[in-house]
């Protein structure tokens, strides 16, 4: 019997494990999922999450590796640090490069009370417009609690100075993005930018916003699933 393949997964701007659970509930058992959570406290960059990532891949032999949103630059940089360990690479929803190039000349604005306003009004249609009982309010709520404004405002500052372009274009292993349908947060442009970069990506584009592997898993899974069983993957 064909052990489970590894596959590494690196969250979204809450570092955490919270959106990826309707994921992992869909892949199949031919997936071993290991979800890599970021501290909750501490200025920590892409290069002080590649160091952390690598620790926590260190007595694996083999794997791929998916990173959603701001994660997608550091999958790429684990895929360039430890070539002969991943195979391949599952970039969802994500960038090279600032998803809004306009942002990257406000770096200096980004900080723990700008962000802490920005959050609580993202809060407001959640408590006016869905039940306590709503999935996606529940899970806002636990990444709300669990991260400070301060340690997302460290990781917006790290997305609008990452450039992985080089890690893509010089990235050996094959790659699916998975894009969403109606992303809202990170714009096309950025998947075009990929495109450009290195044409031979795949491209699976899920119904539904940017949190699409939320809220669409079990089409995320399909992908997923069918990237890492494909020949040459």
């Amino acid at each position: 019997m064909t052990p489970p393949t590894t596959l590494v997964l690196l969250p979204g701007l809450d570092g955490t494990e919270v959106f990826f659970e309707p994921l992992l509930a869909s892949l199949p058992e031919s997936v071993r999922p290991l979800v890599v959570s970021y501290p909750h406290s501490g200025d920590y960059g892409y290069a002080e999450l590649l160091a952390l990532v690598r620790g926590a891949v260190a007595g694996i032999p083999e794997c791929y590796v998916l990173g959603w949103s701001f994660s997608g630059p550091l999958a790429l940089m684990l895929a360039a640090a430890e070539p002969d360990k991943v195979r391949g690479v599952i970039l969802s929803a994500t960038f090279v490069r600032p998803p809004n190039r306009l942002l990257s000349r406000m770096r200096f604005a980004v900080a723990g009370p700008t962000v802490w306003t920005w959050r609580a009004a993202r809060r407001l249609p959640l408590w006016l417009f869905r039940p306590r009982s709503d999935p996606f309010r529940r899970a806002k709520s636990q990444t709300w609690r669990r991260i400070s404004a301060g340690v997302l405002a460290a990781r917006l500052r790290a997305i609008l100075g990452v450039d992985a372009r080089e890690p893509l274009r010089g990235c050996s292993q094959p790659v699916l993005y998975i894009a969403s349908s109606r992303d809202d947060i990170v714009p096309r442009h950025n998947l075009d930018e990929i495109m450009q970069l290195r044409p031979s990506v795949q491209v699976v584009t899920i119904d539904g916003p940017h949190q699409a592997m939320y809220t669409n898993p079990h089409a995320a899974a399909q992908a997923i699933a069918s990237f890492i069983s494909r020949p040459g993957a």
